[in-house]
């Protein structure tokens, strides 16, 4: 039985102790009438009237298409605001435009968010969007953060002043179904670096092995950190399933052992529909059974479509879901896990790290990746570019210098360094170097959407999103892992990049404390 949810926010249902169903509205492209109602708004009217379902997520460009933006659809849905989550990526607008896009949802009273660097853009008018990408999720979460704490600002006389205090509640997603060390393991240690930039609670993006979702709780219990994890179910048909498959779409994973299974019940005579809605009923109770705070339910159009699944996963014995989750368990080939299971009850505990991943730490294989451009720039580092070391203060003096009075050998010094960093590095000379914090791998150069703060969701068997390259954090994780570094990949401030130094000496910001370096002295 589905407690009740009266009265009841979106924020209290995860702290209430009980299992809640949430369920995902996607919005669409093109005209929806408000008045009468289109689809759409009856759609999450009548999800928001059903008693099973305890709130509704609104999605935000899903798929990296153009659609109604979620507040739009939030906006109608106001008497209800508090069960209402609105989701916000960084693809489509720059810092400016997501403080914006947040400052609206605040002063509208909607203060669930889901922040996400979100799909790399699809197609648009008369041709392919260039993406924004000027945040990526950390970068969000920082900024809600701070806004909920009050954002100091310069007012128009220069000084600053405080802002009214917002009250997000901010989530984030995690992407546990990698197939691969490399991919998994930052997207873990990313996690946790949203966390600890202000998220509240979780939600995992897709897959079909159980383990992998225990994986996250795992994760989070091994690490001291408590909060609300939503599982993710979404309904499966032949199609969906082949599409998810393909890679296609960024963070959804089905193995080819499941599209088979798929394919198999799809050619009986209710066309596999039994077998997929049973599928999701046993996630949601695998869910409920590991403790998880609710259910989320995407891939059903319509309101009615949602009852019969939870209905069906309210109908298990109490124990079941132990059946389930053995029975739920379609991994990628040589797929790693981060955690050892027992075999028996297809469960382990947070104590269990993989042994063959610990022991990789004190033996880390060979990577392709360790090249000789690479183990000359950490030597360059120390020699030059670690604070207060070794040549640094001479070098800090002599930038000094050239800054006052600018000349001759200041513009030789800046061009030495953009000949030798677009040789070595491909630089697009941003000014505000992170090539000491990517394992000297640019990311304006290498990852699509120039991540800073560790790995998107997108990656799929190690290549990037778009399928053009290798994965740029996968990349970094090898190389960083060859020096017993990897551990503390992402343990440092969160790095928000500043336009302002774009085409000016990334040394010069080094050395005087222009660029975000300077916050690590702190």
């Amino acid at each position: 039985m589905v407690p009740s949810h009266e009265n009841m926010t979106f924020r209290d249902l995860l702290a209430s102790g009980n299992f809640y169903y949430g369920a995902e509205v996607v919005s669409t492209r093109g005209l929806e009438p408000v008045d009468p109602p289109g689809h759409l708004a009856s759609f999450a009217r009548d999800l928001l009237a059903d008693p099973r379902i305890g709130w509704i997520s609104l999605t935000d460009n899903p798929g990296g298409g153009p659609m109604l933006p979620p507040d739009w659809l939030a906006g109608l849905m106001a008497e209800q605001r508090g069960r209402v989550v609105v989701h916000l990526t960084c693809k489509d607008m720059n810092r400016n435009g997501l403080e914006s896009a947040a400052w609206r949802y605040a002063s509208e009273g909607f203060d669930n968010i889901l922040a996400l660097t979100g799909d790399y853009p699809t197609g648009g008018f008369a041709g392919q969007a260039s993406a924004v990408f000027d945040f990526d999720s950390v970068a969000l979460i920082t900024l809600l953060h701070s806004m909920n704490g009050g954002l100091s600002v310069a007012g128009r006389n220069g000084k600053l002043e405080t802002l009214p205090k917002t009250n997000f509640y901010v989530g984030c997603a995690v992407s546990p179904f990698k197939r691969h060390e490399r991919e998994l393991v930052p997207q873990y240690f990313k996690l946790v670096r949203k966390i600890g930039s202000g998220a509240k609670w979780v939600i995992p993006q897709l897959g079909y092995d159980m383990r992998k979702f225990h994986e996250v709780k795992l994760l989070l219990e091994a690490r001291g950190i408590q909060v609300p994890v939503i599982g993710n179910v979404y309904l499966l048909t032949k199609g969906v399933a082949k599409l998810f498959n393909s890679g296609k779409l960024a963070g959804c994973v089905v193995s080819d052992e499941l599209l088979k299974t798929v394919e198999k019940y799809a050619a009986g005579p209710d066309k596999g529909k039994q077998f997929c809605r049973e599928l999701a009923a046993k996630q949601l109770a695998v869910f409920k059974g590991l403790g998880f705070a609710a259910g989320y339910i995407g891939g059903i159009h319509k309101a009615d479509g949602f009852g019969p699944i939870i209905e069906l996963a309210e109908s298990y014995g109490p124990d079941d879901w132990r059946d389930f989750i053995k029975e739920i368990q379609f991994s990628q080939p040589d797929e790693f896990f981060f955690f050892d299971h027992d075999t028996y009850t297809a469960l382990s505990d947070a104590s269990r790290i993989s042994r063959s991943y610990l022991d990789s730490l004190k033996h880390p294989p060979k990577s392709k990746e360790v090249t000789f451009n690479y183990r000359l720039s950490r030597m360059v580092h120390r020699m030059a570019f670690t604070r207060d070391k070794a040549l640094y203060p001479l070098l800090k003096r002599m930038f000094a210098r050239w800054d006052k009075k600018p000349g001759f050998l200041s513009r030789m010094g800046y061009s030495l360094e953009r000949v030798s960093k677009i040789t070595m590095y491909g630089c697009e000379d941003c000014g505000d170097c992170s090539l000491p914090d990517c394992a000297y791998l640019c990311p304006k150069h290498y990852c699509s959407k120039c991540g800073r703060n560790g790995p998107c969701g997108g990656s799929a068997n190690g290549r990037c999103e778009l399928d053009d390259k290798e994965c740029f954090w996968a990349r970094i994780y090898e190389r960083l892992k060859a020096y017993g570094e990897s551990e503390h990949m992402l343990e440092r401030p969160v790095t928000l990049y500043n336009a302002t130094l774009k085409n000016t000496s990334s040394w010069a910001n080094t050395f005087l404390d222009r660029d975000h370096n300077a916050a690590k002295k702190d």
